[in-house]
């Protein structure tokens, strides 16, 4: 039997993030990844490696999604960076076609050299549209701050509480990410499993933040969905997975490291 492990997200040049980094996961983990490409984005060298971003047309989305969901059994996904109002349009839309054993949501809610108004309706767009439809979700703490309305986090206490407000939003698993963002000598995250909470703690690995790293962690949860695990044991599981990754992190003439997935 095969194990099944499907992702729709963008495109990273540098392969550091993105459904890049997710089918390598995948593939590390022993499932059989298939993807949908939403946008391509590639860091601009000579523009502080910024991001240059292109969204992929919505109806080509639509025939990809059309053409991997024809062609096998999908109950489990992984939604990573949608980028435009039109895009989550049509992802919505094909999501609600079909029942989905999970829907694991990274809501990756801004890009780099978008333009503020953009953004915005991209963010309103996810949290109306999406968000809804997981059943779990893994922000970090810029996005738990933005998708919990919660000006301050910086116990975990607070990102508790914050994970229960993105709960209210549709999700039934709230993956709230404290990393290195969080104060304190570990990296902190919170499991919100309907009324049960889990606090999963690791020694964190330097003090900058690893590309790739959120992608990582819901791909890993994705492909331990996929094998049958139960959520908090694919949580587990994908938490030791990044954390080797970031331990094993490589780096090139970005001013960035990333995560190396099956270090």
């Amino acid at each position: 039997m095969v194990d099944l492990a499907y992702v729709i997200a963008g495109s990273e040049a540098t392969g550091g993030a993105g459904i890049q980094a997710d089918l390598r996961t995948f593939q590390q983990l022993g499932t059989f990844g298939l993807g949908t490409v939403t946008c391509l984005v590639s860091f601009d060298p000579a523009h502080d490696w910024n991001h240059r971003f292109f969204p992929v047309p919505a109806e080509v989305i639509a025939q990809q999604m059309e053409a991997a969901t024809a062609a096998y059994d999908l109950d489990v996904v992984k939604i990573g960076m949608l980028g435009t109002p039109a895009t989550i349009d049509v992802v919505a839309e094909g999501l609600r076609r079909q029942p989905w054993r999970h829907v694991v949501l990274d809501p990756v809610l801004i890009c780099k050299g978008q333009e503020p108004g953009a953004a915005l309706d991209t963010d309103n767009a996810l949290r109306e549209q999406v968000v809804p439809l997981a059943t779990v979700v893994t922000p970090n703490l810029f996005e738990t701050h933005a998708l919990s309305g919660m000006a301050s986090i910086e116990t975990v206490e607070q990102l508790t509480e914050a994970a229960r407000r993105i709960q209210e939003l549709g999700p039934r698993v709230v993956v709230a990410k404290g990393g290195v963002d969080l104060p304190g000598d570990d990296a902190v995250d919170v499991l919100v499993d309907g009324d049960e909470v889990t606090v999963l703690r690791t020694p964190k690995v330097g003090r900058e933040r690893v590309a790739g790293a959120g992608c990582t962690l819901a791909a890993a949860i994705t492909a331990e969905l996929a094998k049958g695990a139960d959520v908090e044991d694919a949580v587990t599981a994908a938490k030791a997975f990044v954390t080797a990754g970031i331990e094993g992190r490589i780096g090139g003439r970005a001013p960035f490291e990333v995560v190396r997935q099956g270090a």
